[in-house]
């Protein structure tokens, strides 16, 4: 995982794209009325995709603003507090902070989206700012856990992994000492991905 400031960056920013971007198609699929229709999201069709792809195209900033002002730290802090790295495996202590992210994130992410879609597009009255906040979390909370945990996590991770697969491989090799098989300093799976070229 990152292991430097400008590869927190470029997770941070895989990691807000995807996290708006799946969030938007759920809202999305909701403002068409598509969960309301006999069938449910059965029924979504490709039309929702695009009208996502427009709203995630900005909404992701407020998603990488946020993470990194509060929802990032916050998350971790809250995680350290039911997690022991001494007990917990290293999976547990990822979920554990995942969940804990979207406990932090999906009040803020809410907030904003009920400000902007409802108050400022939507000429909803100030005064019922609190009533929409608490339907908006009570809507998105189920969704951004689950879209946390089993897309935009494995996806930004994988996607991550494959832009800075050759720089793990670089350092793994300047820390090797010499062999005199050039392939010798590799991980198995780079002396496989070298076999089949």
């Amino acid at each position: 995982m990152p292991k430097n400031r400008i590869q927190g960056v470029i997770f941070g920013i895989l990691m807000s794209v995807t996290m708006a971007y799946g969030m938007e198609v759920y809202n999305v699929a909701w403002k068409m009325g598509i969960p309301t229709m006999p069938g449910g999201f059965s029924n979504m069709t490709n039309v929702v995709f695009w009208d996502a792809l427009l709203e995630a195209a900005y909404m992701w900033l407020f998603v990488f603003l946020f993470s990194n002002l509060w929802g990032t730290r916050g998350g971790a802090a809250l995680a350290e507090k039911i997690v022991d790295p001494e007990r917990d495996s290293a999976f547990v202590q990822g979920t554990a902070r995942s969940c804990c992210t979207v406990l932090i994130m999906c009040p803020t992410m809410s907030l904003v989206a009920s400000i902007l879609f409802n108050v400022v597009l939507g000429g909803m009255p100030v005064a019922q700012l609190p009533a929409i906040w608490v339907g908006t979390l009570i809507k998105n909370f189920p969704m951004a856990l689950l879209w946390n945990l089993f897309a935009a996590g494995p996806v930004s991770r994988l996607a991550f992994r494959r832009l800075f697969s050759h720089v793990g491989m670089h350092d793994r090799e300047s820390d090797a000492a010499p062999a005199p098989d050039a392939r010798a300093g590799l991980a198995p799976q780079y002396v496989e991905a070298e076999s089949r070229d």
